[in-house]
């Protein structure tokens, strides 16, 4: 909102400046007159110390965390650049998205150009930060100014992750160690071996920097490889959760963290881990480099319910993984019987909203089941439904 060129202060003085000529006409008092004159001046004197100053700035923020969790708070750092004739007397102000919350406003420093403020995630989500306003007044009140300067930077809230008790001994695939093999395509991996382009190739599919080494047209094909050990299947089908508006779902984003968790907690546990989606989209591979963890995370931050699912066992293929965790949101008996372990070793199902006797019959199939409420401690819900290390069956 765009502000008024006088505060209440300038506006409060202005009025009573001509309210004065005025009674001074009628009165035929001329020391009304004068005072009405000079409060009049006094105040256009203002706006234009205020307005006439050409000014112009640059900005740069650096945040201390590339990533900021949800309930994290990081530092801003602002370098603000600001080219004025003199110091003014002002109040700077840095405009901030939904996603996060802070105190980024404070009285323009006279001495030194660099600003600073802590943020803390609120909600998920890429958002940006900027620009900086500048609100400058005169030294009596009666005027002000709002300018905005410099570019926005861009910044990601991910979900939290809780720490996660690890998985007991000798569950899945040899605690880890070993990988079971398919021969699925890796659709949207990094493992991709060039060949020679054939006659009917989508030039889409084209090698450009293995052509340019090789001196001809070369496609990528994607390598077979070993599947993952553990998987981690979000079902977020619209069909599963409240949708209200705009407004974030408590229970939803209650799952993403815990999807998150899960998959760090694997990774940590030595599995190499994919997660999914109910229809079978990879979000997330976490194979052992530093950069799987955060792309994992950026690809959740923005996740929202849509879409429809798939059967697990069309999501797993043919080839069963170790630990199995599905995540789901509002799930019915009938949802629960047809939902099958695809031979996984350690399945486990955390559904939202389930109804009554929704767990019982996902358990009588296999599953360690847990709900997850919307204000649950993550940490205690998955303890709740670890596998056995004798694999006992849940009950």
């Amino acid at each position: 909102m765009k502000r008024r060129p006088l505060t209440l202060r300038g506006a409060g003085c202005l009025l009573t400046g001509i309210l004065l000529i005025i009674a001074a006409n009628v009165l035929a008092a001329r020391a009304l007159l004068y005072v009405g004159v000079l409060l009049i001046a006094v105040v256009i004197l203002a706006a234009l110390a205020v307005h006439l100053p050409r000014r112009r700035g640059t900005v740069t923020r650096v945040i201390s965390t590339d990533l900021l969790a949800v309930g994290e708070s990081s530092r801003v750092s602002v370098q603000f650049d600001l080219r004025s004739p003199g110091v003014p007397n002002a109040i700077w102000r840095d405009t901030l998205p939904a996603a996060v919350a802070g105190d980024a406003h404070g009285e323009y420093p006279a001495s030194s150009r660099q600003l600073r403020y802590d943020l803390t995630g609120v909600r998920r989500g890429i958002s940006t930060l900027g620009p900086l306003t500048l609100r400058t007044v005169d030294p009596f009140g009666l005027a002000q100014r709002e300018q905005q300067f410099g570019e926005t930077r861009m910044i990601t809230v991910v979900p939290q992750v809780i720490a996660l008790a690890p998985l007991p001994t000798k569950v899945g695939a040899a605690g880890g160690s070993a990988q079971t093999r398919s021969s699925r395509l890796g659709q949207g991996a990094d493992n991709l071996i060039p060949r020679p382009y054939v006659s009917g190739d989508s030039r889409r599919r084209i090698h450009w920097r293995a052509t340019a080494q090789r001196g001809e047209l070369m496609v990528r094909q994607e390598e077979e490889e070993a599947s993952p050990d553990a998987l981690v299947v979000l079902d977020r089908s619209a069909s599963r959760w409240a949708r209200p508006g705009e407004d974030e779902e408590p229970l939803f984003e209650a799952a993403v963290s815990l999807c998150a968790s899960v998959a760090v907690r694997f990774a940590q546990d030595g599995y190499s881990v994919d997660v999914v989606d109910s229809a079978g989209n990879l979000l997330g591979a976490l194979r052992g480099h530093e950069d799987d963890r955060d792309a994992l995370l950026v690809a959740l931050s923005t996740v929202t319910p849509r879409g429809e699912s798939r059967d697990i066992r069309a999501i797993v293929g043919g080839s069963p993984p170790g630990p199995l965790v599905a995540i789901t949101g509002h799930l019915t008996q009938e949802d629960a019987e047809r939902l099958h372990t695809a031979g996984a070793a350690a399945p486990m199902l955390f559904a939202a909203r389930p109804e009554p006797d929704a767990l019982a019959a996902a358990a009588a199939h296999g599953w360690r089941t847990a709900a997850v409420p919307a204000d649950a401690d993550l940490a205690a819900v998955w303890e709740d439904a670890l596998p056995l290390p004798s694999g006992m069956p849940h009950v």
